[in-house]
């Protein structure tokens, strides 16, 4: 392949954006890629931002629905002075407290509709209210069923020898007490490039790992790939990294053995995350009495080479 010297990436780089870098898999919000000219309607795939919100904003909004729908409800019995048995005229209070138990079909007996007007409010208000904690119950239920990995990344990843050659280093860890079985991790590079005809492209580079599959992931793996001929990052520098604003790219996937469900885990690492002439610290051991220990207190640690 014919790559560009520095100095065309730089002018591509320039032409085609602000200078800043981003990336394909932030690790921050700060940085994600733009994205304008698209139309976002939230309403349109609420079910998706309901299940990637926060869970602090998850609960906001549900408290926020909540209150909103019994405060339009109060206004509307408001309308009609005794629609409510012991509740007065612009008794705010009283008719919200109304609203909140007609909506929760609670019914404790001394607020009760005394009108026509009132009795198809509390009618509209049931059939609402079921509607609405059937439908956050199901979001709920989602939320806590979805499978999550809790994969550990380490921080950065190593340029080192091993075996004798150059050999860019990830490590991976479970922090649950299960097995991750039947593992696979994908390793990609993905850089500024361009073409013959002088077109700037971001373009992914498979890399071929020393393994990709475990059968059983219960502790530690360790990624290699070997920066020989046949690799994109043969000769490469961590000038020539921050040149072509590389990013590399990880992904794992694997069946989670208790609650039987694949689970996904992915990170990226940019040039500022590659520490070359280094290698991962030790983290194995053995306690008094013989059995295999694991210390994740170094498992973002590096030693130079």
């Amino acid at each position: 392949m014919l790559l560009p010297d520095r100095k065309t990436l730089r002018i591509a780089r320039r032409a085609g954006s602000d200078g800043q870098p981003s990336r394909l898999m932030p690790r921050h919000e700060a940085e994600a890629p733009a994205r304008q000219g698209l139309n976002r309607h939230w309403w349109n795939d609420h079910y998706h931002n309901a299940l990637t919100l926060p869970w602090w904003g998850f609960l906001l909004a549900a408290a926020g629905a909540y209150l909103a729908a019994n405060l339009v409800f109060t206004g509307l019995y408001l309308l009609q002075d005794g629609a409510i048995a012991h509740v007065g005229p612009g008794d705010v209070l009283g008719a919200f407290f109304f609203s909140v138990q007609t909506m929760a079909t609670i019914g404790y007996g001394q607020l009760i509709p005394q009108t026509i007007y009132a009795n198809v409010l509390v009618t509209i208000e049931a059939l609402y209210g079921m509607l609405m904690i059937a439908l956050t119950t199901g979001l709920l239920f989602a939320r806590f069923s979805r499978p999550t990995a809790r994969i550990l990344f380490s921080e950065v990843a190593v340029v080192g020898t091993h075996d004798g050659f150059p050999t860019l280093s990830v490590r991976l860890g479970n922090a649950r007490r299960n097995q991750i079985l039947q593992a696979t991790v994908t390793m990609a590079l993905l850089r500024n490039e361009v073409t013959l005809e002088g077109t700037a492209m971001r373009r992914f580079h498979d890399l071929a790992l020393a393994r990709n599959h475990t059968p059983v992931f219960g502790l530690t793996f360790l990624l290699m790939h070997r920066l020989d001929e046949a690799s994109p990052l043969h000769e490469y520098t961590p000038e020539r990294w921050a040149d072509e604003e590389a990013e590399l790219l990880v992904t794992v996937s694997g069946l989670d053995e208790t609650m039987s469900q694949t689970i996904h885990a992915r990170t990226s690492y940019g040039g500022e995350e590659v520490r070359w002439g280094h290698r991962f610290d030790d983290v194995f051991g053995r306690t008094k009495d013989g059995r295999r220990v694991i210390d994740f207190t170094r498992f973002h640690d590096t030693v130079p080479i």
